[in-house]
């Protein structure tokens, strides 16, 4: 008898829903089926927003510590021009760093603190050991920048 009754009890919590159970999914407002099929939508959108995240998040490579002055493409003497063949005159808004190839290979791909991502391709007569040299487009940019202590990050292609 006492069976009788729990089992008379759950089947009456069950059909009116008071421990979550819905026998008949008709009984889903129309407003709780457009919540649900938002959430699902709001999961796939952070699925795929992770996936792309992580196609475009470059692994370090090395941390190298240097000292950062800056230079332009545009003074006396200069042919704008990289060691790497990038045209900075033709290209100013270029990210690019001159390095000593012994430290920092050319053609790196890096990110520098208050710079941003850039390529390691050019060199510089100055530019021996941990030493680099970041290309502004304007000469007030370069002389701004003055003579930095930084670290920069090698990054995988």
């Amino acid at each position: 008898m006492k069976f009788a009754i729990i089992l008379f009890s759950f089947m009456s919590f069950y059909t009116l829903g008071i421990l979550g159970f819905n026998p008949d999914p008709s009984y889903i407002q129309a407003d709780e089926k457009a919540e649900m099929k938002e959430t699902a939508l709001s999961e796939k959108s952070e699925k795929h927003q992770r996936f792309i995240n992580d196609e475009n998040e470059k692994e370090v490579i090395k941390t190298v510590n240097v000292e950062a002055t800056a230079y332009t493409a545009f003074c006396e003497g200069c042919s704008g021009v990289t060691k790497t063949g990038i045209d900075l005159r033709d290209n100013p808004d270029q990210k690019v760093i001159a390095v000593d190839p012994d430290v920092i290979p050319l053609g790196s791909k890096v990110h520098v603190p208050g710079y941003g991502e850039a390529i390691a391709g050019d060199t510089g007569g100055a530019i021996k050991g941990n030493r680099v040299d970041l290309f502004m487009k304007e000469n007030s940019e370069a002389m701004d920048y003055g003579r930095q202590q930084i670290e920069v990050e090698v990054l995988s292609s």
